[in-house]
């Protein structure tokens, strides 16, 4: 239509650059709140051996949704135990009971403004379907930027998510309390505050109560997402299963997230009605259970005798909270990191499982700030164009020496699309190449037009992939990538070419594992991101037997540990 396009995108960065920023010292405010309150829930639900908490769950679930519950509670935890998934079960189940706590805190008394007040409500209702409305992904980016990876993002993003429901179910059951008790308050003299607390609350509690319900049971379908960004428990086991084609192990964790989800549901239905709250009042039950809760607390808030991590303030490890910045749960990098850790004996350091964009925002916001990070970095990478940065020398070699990038397609190819085939046999190029792509990306072009820029500017090189390739008359060619930067330029860039020789590409952004399978079992034609012989080994040996290996398209890779030039360290070792 020949009319600019509006920037709404620099002008959103530009305002939450400024955010950023402004509010650097409210949202670290914030992350020490989380953090502090997280830490008392897990500490709390981690006191004694695993079977006292199953006994208490228990025995709650018993009181308030009666005894067949109760044995299903007591059954089902001790098999999540068994499995071994307890301590993530814990850390889901105290990031979800953080995120209800927010959402009663600040959603009720919300819904109860919206119910009095009937501007606050028309200018809450278009926010609230906002926010459920919009991809909880969308809420990850700004969070990674304003609190850091780990979990504090995934249970803010949590919050944003699940507290529509408590807010509009408390504004809904004031509303829907008969209007003659309400006049009826009125004619007695009562104020407002006894018209709503002795009134209106009691009346729309039901009401209120599965608002909560419902928002909880949303921040636990939150738990895999939040895993993105570094959050500890369940999620990440989903998503690490995700990673690897791990049918076993995806199931087990998506079955100990339906225990709880259970649990938790029956829990909230029936908390105000227990089931045998004529045999014990509720009062009294819950009465000791907060004491119970409270008490533990207590007790576990006092330092214990765990020996202090070595090091002074002024090393390395005190100043990064001992914690090194990792990228996806399944990646090959990540592997190679445990085994870097085990080899030098790092064993204060604590790798930080998330993805490679919330790894890159971490670096982003380190750097700005010139604070010490390590982050698992490997070349190439647009950020060792966009930010000084150093691989720490690795004597041992944990993470090995060069890596080469190959192209695999699947068994067939050849003879059901020879042009297609010769084009990828035949592609290679440098990594100076594929960073030119990864620069435009980041700064912001479209990866389909800057793949069309570099194959405009290199159609020598272009010429020799396509040489002696059959051109193609719209026959469909389907690639699959994992969202690494490195990949996405080189699968725009293939694609684009195997399109300008008469074929109809797809492209397909999946996970490592999904990428390997998809090639093996047909359902994708190729791939030009498999990182041999080291980060993807474990899948290529998987696989190899019903795919062909077309060699390395790009030499010179590098894994390793990753730091700002400004950071005063050169090796692993000094990490000790």
């Amino acid at each position: 239509m020949g009319i600019p396009k509006i920037p709404l995108g620099e002008w959103v960065d530009s305002f939450v650059a400024w955010l950023t920023i402004a509010w650097a010292g409210f949202f670290t405010f914030i992350t020490n709140v989380i953090d502090g309150l997280l830490d008392i829930i897990v500490n709390v639900l981690s006191v004694g051996p695993p079977i006292v908490v199953i006994l208490i769950l228990a025995l709650l679930v018993t009181y308030t949704s009666r005894w067949p519950l109760g044995i299903f509670t007591l059954l089902s935890l001790l098999l999540i135990d068994n499995l071994g998934y307890w301590d993530s079960s814990i850390q889901t189940l105290a990031i979800v009971l953080l995120s209800g706590l927010l959402t009663i805190v600040i959603g009720i008394p919300v819904g109860i403004w919206c119910a009095q007040r009937k501007t606050v409500q028309r200018i809450v209702t278009p926010i609230l379907d906002f926010m459920q409305t919009m991809p909880a992904f969308v809420y990850l980016i700004p969070a990674i930027l304003f609190f850091g990876i780990g979990v504090v993002p995934g249970i803010i993003a949590s919050f944003i998510f699940a507290i529509a429901p408590t807010i509009r179910m408390t504004n809904l059951g004031i509303q829907r309390v008969p209007e003659d008790l309400v006049e009826a308050a009125n004619a007695f003299g009562s104020t407002t505050s006894q018209k709503l607390f002795k009134v209106q609350l009691p009346l729309a509690t039901p009401t209120i109560m599965a608002g909560v319900n419902q928002s909880i049971m949303l921040a636990l379908s939150m738990v895999v997402t939040a895993s993105l960004v570094g959050a500890p428990g369940l999620g990440a086991d989903v998503y690490r299963a995700v990673s690897q084609i791990d049918v076993g192990q995806g199931f087990e964790a998506g079955l100990s997230i339906v225990f709880i989800a259970i649990i938790l549901d029956r829990i909230t239905q029936n908390l105000r009605n227990p089931a045998y709250g004529n045999i014990i009042k509720p009062k009294i039950a819950f009465s000791i259970l907060a004491l119970l809760v409270v008490g533990t607390a207590i007790v576990t808030a006092f330092p214990g005798d765990d020996a202090p991590k070595s090091g002074n303030a002024n090393e390395i490890g005190a100043q990064t909270d001992y914690e090194i910045v990792g990228i996806e749960p399944g990646a090959g990098l990540m592997e190679l990191t445990k085994t870097a850790i085990e080899d030098y004996e790092l064993d204060d350091w604590t790798l930080l499982e998330g993805s490679s964009a919330a790894m890159v925002a971490e670096l982003q916001k380190a750097y700005t700030n010139q604070e010490p990070i390590i982050i698992t970095g490997w070349t190439p990478h647009w950020m060792f164009s966009q930010y000084d940065l150093k691989y720490l020398e690795d004597p041992k070699e944990s993470f090995g020496g060069a890596e080469d990038i190959h192209t695999i397609v699947r068994k067939g190819l050849e003879q059901d699309l020879p042009g297609a085939y010769t084009i990828l046999d035949q592609f290679t190029w440098e990594p100076s190449d594929m960073e030119a792509v990864m620069v435009d990306v980041t700064n912001g072009m479209d990866p389909e037009e800057a793949a069309e820029k570099w194959i405009n500017a290199n159609s020598d090189l272009v010429s020799e992939w396509t040489k002696g390739a059959q051109a193609g008359n719209g026959e469909a060619v389907k690639l699959v990538f994992v969202a690494w930067d490195s990949e996405i330029a080189s699968t725009y860039v293939i694609g684009k070419v195997l399109e300008q020789n008469g074929y109809k590409v797809t492209l397909s952004q999946v996970e490592v594992g999904p990428m390997f399978a998809g090639v093996a079992n047909g359902s994708a034609d190729g791939m030009v991101g498999a990182w041999l012989p080291t980060t993807h080994l474990e899948y290529f040996n998987t696989y190899k037997a019903d795919v062909v290996d077309l060699g390395s398209n790009l030499h010179g890779t590098k894994n390793g540990l990753v730091v700002p030039k400004y950071v005063e360290i050169e090796s692993i070792e000094d990490l000790k």
